[in-house]
């Protein structure tokens, strides 16, 4: 972590599904119900954090999907109908307001980076009551969710995220690979998408809750 003089020095760039948004029960409800169709095998919420990666094409070829019998953008747009179906159950990770309030105070700069379609990632923010929080909120154009280099590139060109302290906090290795593209720091949240002995297996600090991310930060201007 870079050493600063104040938490108004760091920037955080804030993945949403898996870190902000509890969303990992919805999606492997929303896989099942595409693999029951296809008749393929039922996963676990276990098994699909062991499995789960990006780009997510990848990852449905990995759970048996043909892409010889039909093009992966059949079961990618049906899985975000689904998806979108069960969107209800899916609830913020505890403390998440608290946290996002507690860092605006301290005037800490705060992002949203997701691999979801820009418009229904604003909607979601919205419906939660999160947008005040962000100073830009940068989702996708599409819903095939192949990656969010990209899009990271150009939240750093709008920004200038890098010429602070710039932290992103996700719950993927996909999400630490473009923090270090983008040449800022990485914090893992285990409580998402990638299980936590994946997460443990990388050079990155991995957090168990919204405490010890609080915890992290605040240490970096001791």
């Amino acid at each position: 972590m870079p050493s600063v003089k104040s938490l108004d020095q760091i920037a955080i760039i804030w993945d949403w599904n898996g870190t902000l948004l509890n969303d990992v029960d919805i999606c492997v409800e929303a896989m099942n119900r595409l693999l029951l169709a296809r008749e393929l095998p039922q996963i676990s919420a276990a098994h699909y954090r062991e499995v789960f990666r990006f780009p997510v094409k990848d990852y449905y070829f990995d759970l048996g999907f043909d892409f010889v019998k039909e093009p992966f953008e059949v079961p990618a747009l049906e899985f975000i109908q689904h998806y979108r179906d069960l969107l209800p159950n899916a609830r913020l990770f505890p403390a998440v307001h608290q946290t996002l309030e507690s860092f605006q105070q301290a005037g800490i700069r705060q992002f949203v980076l997701s691999a979801m379609e820009q418009q229904l990632l604003h909607q979601l923010l919205q419906e939660h009551e999160l947008v005040h929080f962000f100073e830009h909120i940068q989702g996708i154009e599409d819903h095939f969710a192949n990656g969010k280099l990209a899009a990271a590139q150009k939240l750093v060109q709008l920004f200038d995220v890098i010429s602070i302290s710039g932290i992103m906090i996700g719950d993927t290795l996909h999400d630490a690979s473009v923090s270090e593209a983008i040449g800022i720091k990485a914090i893992l949240f285990s409580g998402g998408h990638f299980s936590d002995k994946r997460l443990q297996n990388s050079t990155y600090p991995v957090m168990q809750n919204f405490s010890e991310i609080r915890q992290f930060i605040e240490n970096a201007i001791r």
